[in-house]
């Protein structure tokens, strides 16, 4: 279901589960695991989540496996998912997610559990279609949206079910990069492996700056950001990129 690579500071995750990367219980335990080992890998600084299913990112919940299972059964697959969720956001990982096919229901609320989402230009659909099922996203799905692209755009996606391409998804502000089709999954990987060689540290403590300051009054907000630049002025990483500029040179970060 899943195929990890190293590549330095860099981990690339290729959910490989056909024919849609659709999800189960086995689904998230495999990858709860496996976010857990790659956490633990202290040279990581920057961590990509691909497809290797062409016309699929992922298509959300398996529907078969779904419609089967019990009311309680399909409650602790959707307790699993906010877990995978949970654990990318509390990750000291940045976690990107690539787009190059279909990023349905569930597969698009795992796309936005992730710190950042780029894609390719390539036509393929994206949406919470839950509602044409007679259900609503319980993945972290509607807040999620509302927080990247407002409220009101969130509220008639959500509630029409309808799915919009991933140019759209640029101009909503849901996707920040978008590659052409025919060079999409290099410049991805470009993009990743430069982003990888940042300060780890630094880009940890944006991140967790972010995810548990959005939402705080501006206060507590700004009392959170100078309690964590306070923890970098004393790094190794602080020191040398002050160094780099000082010496017209690239820094070579911890």
């Amino acid at each position: 279901m899943f195929e990890y690579k190293k590549d330095n500071r860099l981990g690339i995750v290729t959910l490989d589960k056909a024919p849609a990367n659709s999800y189960d219980i086995h689904f998230f335990n495999e990858f709860i695991k496996l976010l857990k080992d790659i956490e633990k890998d202290k040279d990581i600084a920057v961590v990509l989540i691909k497809s290797a299913i062409p016309k699929f990112f992922c298509a959300g919940a398996d529907i078969k496996v779904f419609s089967k299972n019990t009311p309680e059964e399909n409650q602790k697959m959707v307790v699993m998912a906010n877990k995978v969720a949970k654990t990318l956001a509390k990750s000291p990982k940045i976690i990107v997610a690539f787009l190059n096919g279909h990023t349905l229901g569930g597969g698009l609320e795992l796309a936005m559990a992730c710190d950042i989402r780029v894609a390719s230009k390539k036509q393929f659909l994206l949406g919470l279609p839950e509602v044409n099922l007679g259900l609503m996203p319980g993945n972290g799905g509607i807040p999620k949206l509302v927080q990247l692209v407002g409220s009101s755009r969130a509220f008639e996606l959500l509630v029409s079910g309808g799915t919009f391409s991933s140019e759209e998804a640029f101009q909503f502000g849901l996707v920040s990069k978008l590659f052409d089709e025919d060079t999409a999954e290099a410049e991805a990987l470009a993009y990743v492996q430069k982003l990888s060689l940042g300060p780890k540290k630094a880009m940890s403590a944006i991140k967790q700056t972010i995810r548990k300051g959005y939402g705080m009054p501006l206060k507590e907000f700004l009392n959170l950001e100078k309690t964590n630049v306070n923890k970098l002025y004393d790094t190794f990483d602080a020191k040398e990129g002050f160094n780099a500029f000082v010496e017209k040179r690239k820094p070579n970060f911890e």
